[in-house]
């Protein structure tokens, strides 16, 4: 069997290069919202969920079955038919790869014409093209070596592509500016692609230095391929479903904001701007708390599974009534500071003050995205992977029926496109919700866990309107947030919102962030 790093040290190594990319990420779009200007952003927006919907084809799931197909056969301490799945493997993601990068190369330009309106899109996508192949090949190493439990060489390379992209994309970015802004943004998509070949070329030589080796010694039981690629297969394609559609539906708003926001009579130009400040900015400021919630979701899938599968209602309910609590009391705080202080954080950070008021619309279904993210680990956690993708159809259904609409409206415009995307929000948390209580019979304990941070938050919110810092003054918005945020939790205490077992969560999720296991 392969040497294998335990399940704190390999959970701590991920978490720190998770820690260290989403810090580091979130500084350089910060920079290259400067350098590149809201055109640029929204340019970059738009392009790469389109970018990431062929990585997922691309790769077709199969990196997945390598983890799983590998991790089996070394626990059998068979490492030679482990190799011989990997290498299976990755002849067919090299094969599903080329063949799609070749597509891509002939008949990108006139598929572009056809789904965007703005030509600039099209050097921006051709540079990204070569990093589909260079994706797809590192994913399966990276997938290899998880699968023997070995998560340093994935952590590694995540955090060597992630410096490389920000270096060489904010350098590129800022060379290309006077070429004009299709170029500068494909400068920075460049440092995507060079990021993403760095990443490859350190996977290549920790394969090539420090993969385990077969030793002589047998029996090895070699299964014929013919049975080797159904398991592969039968593990690769509900994944590759799953992940299509996901990412199909965020390219679906990349194409359909934009167009709205033409046909509502902004100029092409105009309206890519304008989703820049949408999901570049406003949205990318959502997401910030996501680093807990998300955080939390993982470390619930192994939890509530072992109490799913024991069958122990009363521990399965204190796991569940425990993080969905906790979730609120990250993400309730959180949305007032955004709907308040938006146009403070956006004009401070990005130089764009009026993203602040999308982002106040956001805000709205800002608790709702962290309750989606947590519910959707506890729905994994009881083995019912699949409702919350159903949920996500009908979510993103009745959020392009909202943004085909809202976004017209003249009072509205692009903050219709943002009250569609919060609705989207409360209705994916609420049918995620539906579905735990069908499942398990839990009920929440609105009191707790709504009423008392919600009256929290009113006071943090009424002490920021008080101290109502300027949109330009950093220090003055600081120390609102920081009154604001005293005052948040000396209410939780004192309301008994945060009760002792919920001060023992919080101790795990701190746990969790530095690598320890949630128990």
């Amino acid at each position: 069997m392969a040497e294998k790093q335990s399940v704190a040290e390999g959970t701590l190594v991920l978490t720190l290069s998770s820690l260290f990319n989403r810090l580091l990420g979130f500084a350089y779009q910060v920079l290259v919202v400067r350098l590149l200007k809201a055109e640029g952003i929204g340019l970059f927006s738009m392009i790469y969920p389109v970018y990431v919907l062929f990585l997922v084809v691309a790769s077709a799931g199969i990196p997945v079955a390598i983890a799983r197909l590998v991790a089996e056969e070394n626990a059998r301490s068979n490492l030679a038919a482990a190799y011989r799945i990997f290498k299976l493997c990755m002849g067919c993601i090299l094969v599903s790869a080329l063949v799609l990068t070749l597509a891509i190369l002939l008949y990108g330009p006139r598929m572009l014409d056809v789904v965007f309106d703005n030509p600039d899109v099209q050097p921006i996508f051709m540079v990204l093209t070569p990093g589909i192949l260079i994706v797809a090949v590192c994913s399966g190493f990276r997938a290899f070596f998880q699968g023997l439990q070995q998560m340093t060489p994935t952590a590694v390379t995540q955090a060597v592509e992630q410096t490389v992209r920000v270096v060489c994309g904010a350098i590129l970015a800022f060379l290309l500016v006077p070429a004009g802004t299709a170029w500068a943004t494909a400068g920075a998509a460049a440092g995507v692609v060079l990021g993403e070949a760095s990443g490859l070329l350190l996977m290549l030589a920790i394969y090539v230095t420090r993969r385990p080796v077969v030793t002589t010694k047998g029996p090895f039981y070699l299964e014929p391929p013919s049975i080797t690629y159904r398991r592969i297969f039968s593990l690769a394609a509900p994944v590759t479903v799953s992940r299509v559609v996901s990412t199909a539906l965020l390219s679906l708003d990349a194409v359909l904001i934009p167009k709205r926001l033409a046909a509502a009579g902004m100029s092409v130009s105009e309206a890519t701007a304008t989703y820049g400040k949408l999901v570049g900015m406003a949205q990318t400021l959502l997401f910030i708390p996501s680093i807990l919630t998300i955080s939390l979701a993982t470390a619930l899938v192994p939890a509530i599974s072992g109490a799913h599968a024991r069958g122990d209602r009363h521990l399965l309910f204190h796991h569940v009534a425990s993080a969905l609590r906790l979730t609120l009391l990250i993400g309730i705080p959180s949305a007032v500071l955004f709907l308040l202080l938006g146009e403070n954080l956006c004009a401070l950070l990005f130089g764009y003050p009026d993203a602040g008021v999308m982002l106040a619309f956001l805000a709205l279904g800002g608790p709702f995205l962290y309750l989606a993210q947590t519910t959707t680990g506890m729905l994994q956690g009881m083995g019912k992977a699949t409702q919350p993708l159903i949920n996500l159809l009908i979510a993103s259904l009745v959020k392009v029926v909202g943004v085909y609409y809202l976004t017209v409206v003249p009072a509205l415009a692009v903050n219709g496109a943002a009250l569609a995307l919060a609705v989207h929000l409360l209705l994916m948390a609420v049918l995620n919700m539906r579905d735990i209580r069908r499942f398990t019979g839990f009920k929440l304990d609105y009191v707790n866990a709504v009423g008392k941070p919600g009256l929290a938050a009113a006071a943090m919110g009424l002490t920021v309107l008080w101290l109502d810092p300027s949109p330009e003054n950093l220090l003055a918005t600081a120390f609102a947030i920081v009154a604001g945020l005293v005052v948040y939790a000396m209410l939780v205490v004192g309301t008994g919102a945060l009760a002792p077992e919920e001060t023992a969560r919080l101790r795990h999720l701190v746990r969790h962030l530095l690598g320890k296991n949630v128990s």
